[in-house]
């Protein structure tokens, strides 16, 4: 449903807003290996975050990445989601057509629009100190363990 750029985007927003809870800064590298995303990647999706505002960074010893514990309370999921890829997850047709309407509905119309309903509440009402919280007891991951183990 979200491109890979909002998946990272979202795992890289929790794992700061973890991190930050702590005051705790982080940079570039830990982001990328903590959420398994290559780091020039991870650069460009910190640029949105932050443009954004988001995330913010600072620069210069002791710099990095953080979200304050205020800010955390108050940015929604939706904010993430729409900072790095917009709306079309909201409005575009479940299979793919250009077009998709009421009028003109594909064959899965009807119950994805359900679906997309409950998607936006969801991302509209779940915050962002509520994932980094449930990641922080443990009980929570932002990385597949290695089933090797």
């Amino acid at each position: 449903m979200f491109s890979k750029a909002c998946e990272y985007g979202i795992r890289a927003s929790i794992f700061i807003a973890t991190k930050s809870s702590k005051g705790i800064r982080v940079g570039i590298k830990d982001v990328a290996k903590e959420i398994d995303s290559p780091e020039p990647f991870t650069a460009k999706i910190m640029q949105i975050l932050t443009k954004s505002g988001i995330i913010h960074s600072a620069k210069g010893v002791g710099g990095g990445f953080e979200v304050s514990p205020e800010a955390s309370k108050t940015i929604k999921l939706i904010q993430i989601v729409d900072a790095i890829d917009g709306n079309k997850i909201y409005s575009g047709c479940g299979i793919g057509l250009k077009e998709c309407s009421e009028e003109h509905p594909c064959p899965v119309h009807h119950e994805f629009k359900k679906i997309r309903g409950l998607l936006l509440e969801m991302l509209k009402n779940t915050t962002l100190e509520q994932l980094a919280s449930d990641v922080k007891s443990g009980d929570f991951f932002l990385k597949a363990t290695n089933s090797n183990n």
